[in-house]
């Protein structure tokens, strides 16, 4: 991205990876070739975030398994985190443990009560190759560590266990997009 652009205004939206799909339960690949097709994907990757209002979002939510995620997100005190981040390890995971709301754009329509911690770091790369290490408090730790699970292999409702868990699934069950699940 150029300097001084607005993500996302030259990319586009692709249709979002849904709950069941294979790719969002296999961890994904780490990117080698930081070239134009990588500035392309992290475009779209923020076109279909902001158009399914998101605040976060992983590759493989559009089919994509490499590990690339986009962010614009607040933390607790209204702060503005936006970016992206290449091949992100989650190198920090402490504080006091929260259980929140979470959703996804990949269970649209959909939430529960999920524990993350309230301070994550993320260190990776930018779409450049430049290193970056990325520090989130409250929301915007949930959202670093939500978008790493994805690339991982695992969705929200892989944290969740016995009522909440079988909540979830039985509403997503009910949902136009995962019934026959």
């Amino acid at each position: 991205m150029r300097n001084g652009s607005i993500p996302g205004t030259r990319g586009r939206v692709r249709p979002l990876t849904l709950l069941g799909s294979p790719v969002l339960h296999e961890p994904c690949g780490d990117v080698s070739d930081f070239g134009p097709e990588l500035a392309t994907l992290v475009e779209d990757l923020f076109a279909t975030m902001y158009a399914y209002e998101g605040v976060g979002l992983a590759a493989n939510q559009v089919g994509v398994p490499l590990r690339v995620f986009v962010y614009d997100c607040p933390d607790d005190e209204e702060v503005r985190h936006l970016g992206h981040v290449v091949n992100p390890r989650l190198v920090e995971a402490d504080g006091v443990v929260l259980r929140g709301p979470e959703g996804c754009l990949s269970l649209p329509g959909l939430e529960a009560g999920t524990e993350r911690h309230d301070h994550a770091v993320v260190e990776g790369f930018t779409v450049t190759g430049e290193p970056v290490t990325i520090h989130g408090t409250g929301f915007f730790a949930r959202c670093l560590q939500h978008e790493t699970d994805h690339l991982e292999g695992k969705v929200y409702a892989d944290r969740l266990t016995g009522w909440r868990r079988r909540k979830l699934m039985r509403q997503a069950a009910r949902t136009s997009w995962g019934s026959g699940r």
